[in-house]
């Protein structure tokens, strides 16, 4: 009690986080993008090479991933305009915000439906490599097709890999591991998703369920490496290989835009907004945009109003040192991917001087957004994917003059929702048929 009554005092937000607020964080510590990019100790030649690493495995995933071809096996999603849904916010709001409203679509990446895929494919794609490259398999300037010949799928099943998920890291890393060979298990918290788990088991990896929350299956999948020297531990907590294949969406994203003759300069700023859980992926998507964009991006992470741990962990500069649960919340959400009581102090380290702020959004807001996007723009996505939406509206409304011009381009970042079951996506759907996203604004156009 006496902690928290000093946290309060020196944080008064925590206060309305811990009843369950929904807030907007806006970071003290932002500096210039170059000087924060420096002092993360990580380059632009590290995003590189994690992008090289991924365009030599694309043959072998249009190969294996047949979804994957009209790219050329290069795992990437749309970026997308959706007009309707900014008037069905305004319209709901009060909130005339200005600029352009789009959507980066990682809802529809292949093979594993979620932002995780970046990140989680560069990971095994780099142990695998590294692997090959030690048993004499591999010379790099041959033909990466040959990752799903039989010496290298006998050469991996005597390896193991290992990964703590609430659901979507667990896909990418599960789906991927076991397609190259390697026995793969992930341990995965109570709040993750039935079919997530079952899905999993259907591709023959293996699955172990606990009863407590994210954290546990972190670490008992670590305890597992520990015990094996096989085995590697994909740390969502702390990867650099991670967050590197993250922060590749940078470069995609920027290409894009120039496909779209879309300009991004400090005339034209770009403002994205991230769910976040432990802080992995948001974290390194974040660092790819400003390091593709530099100052003329500004970017946000959202959290729902349980489990606002890297709001908590960076606001108090305690990073992995405190959890939500300290504050009397209990880390349950219908967004099970952002279900994380403590938050990566890597992320939040990296982050302290290139993150513009972060907000926090209920339960109900998300389905509610679920089921507007789905009929505004019919994209449908997983709640958790839902929470950077509100984004805009913080920004517009928090009198940022820059936030509302014109030219502004306003990103939501859709980071999951592509594997969900119809049955699944049907009752998220009408979860959120009875929202009313702003009790007592305008209505015009809503429905």
């Amino acid at each position: 009690m006496q902690k928290m009554e000093g946290l309060i005092a020196d944080f008064p937000l925590i206060k309305k986080m811990a009843d369950k607020e929904e807030v907007l964080w806006m970071n003290p510590d932002l500096s210039a993008s170059d000087e924060g990019i420096r002092a993360s100790g990580m380059t632009a030649a590290d995003v590189k090479d994690a992008s090289d690493r991924l365009k030599r495995f694309a043959p072998f995933f249009a190969e294996v991933f047949p979804e994957t071809r009209t790219n050329n096996g290069l795992i990437e999603s749309p970026l997308t305009e959706i007009p309707n849904m900014k008037r069905v916010l305004i319209d709901t709001s009060s909130i005339d915000f200005q600029g352009t409203l789009l959507i980066k679509q990682d809802n529809a990446l292949p093979v594993s439906g979620s932002i995780k895929a970046r990140g989680g494919f560069h990971e095994i794609l780099k142990h695998a490599e590294g692997l090959a490259v030690d048993h004499d398999l591999l010379q790099e300037q041959r033909d990466y097709r040959q990752f799903s010949d039989q010496a290298f799928k006998e050469l991996f099943a005597s390896h193991k890999i290992a990964v703590g998920s609430t659901g979507n890291l667990g896909l990418s890393i599960g789906i991927l591991s076991a397609v190259l060979g390697f026995e793969v298990t992930v341990h995965m918290s109570a709040d993750a998703k039935r079919w997530k788990k079952e899905l999993l088991r259907s591709k023959g990896v293996t699955v172990i369920e606990y009863e407590d929350d994210y954290s546990k299956a972190v670490e008992e999948g670590r305890r597992e490496a520990e015990q094996d020297s096989k085995c590697h531990f994909v740390d969502d907590e702390n990867s650099r290989d991670l967050f590197l294949g993250y922060a590749v969406a940078g470069e995609r994203i920027a290409e894009q835009f120039a496909d779209q003759d879309i300009t991004i300069d400090a005339a034209h700023p770009l403002f994205v907004y991230l769910p976040c859980g432990v802080g992995g992926g948001p974290g390194g998507v974040a660092f790819g945009l400003k390091m593709a964009f530099g100052d003329a991006v500004h970017c946000y992470f959202a959290e729902p109003v349980s489990s606002p741990c890297m709001l908590l962990g960076m606001m108090t500069g305690l990073q992995e040192k405190i959890s939500v649960q300290e504050i009397g919340l209990d880390n349950k959400t219908a967004a099970d991917g952002l279900a994380v009581g403590r938050p990566s102090g890597f992320v939040g380290t990296v982050m302290k001087p290139l993150l513009e702020g972060i907000y926090t959004v209920k339960d109900r807001t998300l389905f509610g957004l679920l089921r507007k996007l789905a009929d505004a723009e019919s994209i449908y996505a997983e709640p958790s994917a839902l929470a950077g939406m509100m984004g805009a509206l913080h920004t517009a409304a928090s009198g940022m003059n820059v936030a509302n011009s014109a030219d502004a381009r306003h990103l939501v970042w859709s980071t999951g929702g592509g594997m969900v079951p119809d049955i699944v996506m049907n009752e998220y759907y009408e979860k959120g048929r009875n929202v009313e996203l702003f009790p007592g604004k305008s209505t015009k156009s809503a429905e």
